[in-house]
């Protein structure tokens, strides 16, 4: 597992080079926009709802003293509480809407590698590319909710909280990692087959993802350039999976 996460990590090494030599980044324009409008939406959500999750919060606290203390705490936590869930929600939207112009971007980073396109696969359009990244983010957004709403109860418990951060991080990743796979597996695998391919891969889901999630950290230039390195990190190695000896059978898989 560790050497996997190892490798999606790495395979951003040589992305920006490969954008600029296949000029893809004309692709990026309508997705970054998208993800700017989504960013700034979910910042002005977790600004106008700490306060409210915060007093939320702090009535659990029944006895009189310390209770200012609490309710400025509870604050915080209100505002980390929704920053998370809106990342999350915010991860899916931007995989969801972005598919139909990240698919010819992988696809396009399929035939150089690759040399030629000698593989026969699914040829879907602009309709039926959104459908599946919305299908399939749908899918991983409950499923990411489910796993993460308990981890984030454990932030309450002293200790334990450090390990529900990183636990809820790598949740994240993982599915950050399994939406910028899926623009190559949706001309290769259906929908089921995808999950399957991924579960298996979870490693370099994983690394593709924490790379994803860093970004974010990064003020304004993070949300531009998050999309076209994770998206060319993750379509070179699915691509590589693909082709490889040990999964050249999925490749016929319809």
């Amino acid at each position: 597992m560790i050497k996997n996460i190892l490798i999606g990590i790495k395979s951003y090494g040589g992305s920006l080079k490969l954008i600029s030599e296949l000029k893809l980044w004309n692709y990026f324009y309508i997705p970054v926009v998208i993800s700017l409008i989504t960013a700034v939406i979910i910042g002005f959500a977790a600004f106008s709802l700490s306060t409210p999750i915060g007093n939320f919060i702090a009535n659990i606290w029944v006895w009189g003293y310390g209770k200012d203390i609490f309710i400025s705490f509870s604050t915080v936590i209100g505002a980390i509480l929704v920053l998370i869930i809106g990342l999350i929600v915010y991860k899916h939207i931007i995989l969801a809407l972005s598919a139909p112009f990240m698919s010819p971007v992988s696809e396009k980073i399929e035939k150089h590698i690759l040399g030629t396109d000698i593989h026969s696969h699914t040829n879907s359009n602009f309709s039926e590319q959104l459908w599946r990244g919305i299908k399939i983010n749908a899918r991983n957004l409950g499923k990411e909710l489910l796993y993460t709403i308990p981890l984030l109860l454990l932030k309450f418990i002293p200790i334990v909280n450090i390990f529900s951060t990183i636990a809820v991080f790598l949740v994240q990743a993982y599915y950050a990692g399994f939406g910028g796979m899926d623009y190559t597996l949706e001309r290769h695998l259906n929908y089921k087959e995808s999950i399957l391919f991924v579960k298996k891969n979870r490693g370099i889901a994983i690394g593709n993802g924490i790379v994803f999630m860093l970004f974010l950290l990064i003020p304004v230039i993070g949300i531009l350039i998050v999309l076209p390195l994770s998206v060319t990190a993750a379509s070179k190695k699915t691509i590589s999976i693909l082709n490889s000896n040990n999964n050249s059978n999925l490749l016929n898989i319809k």
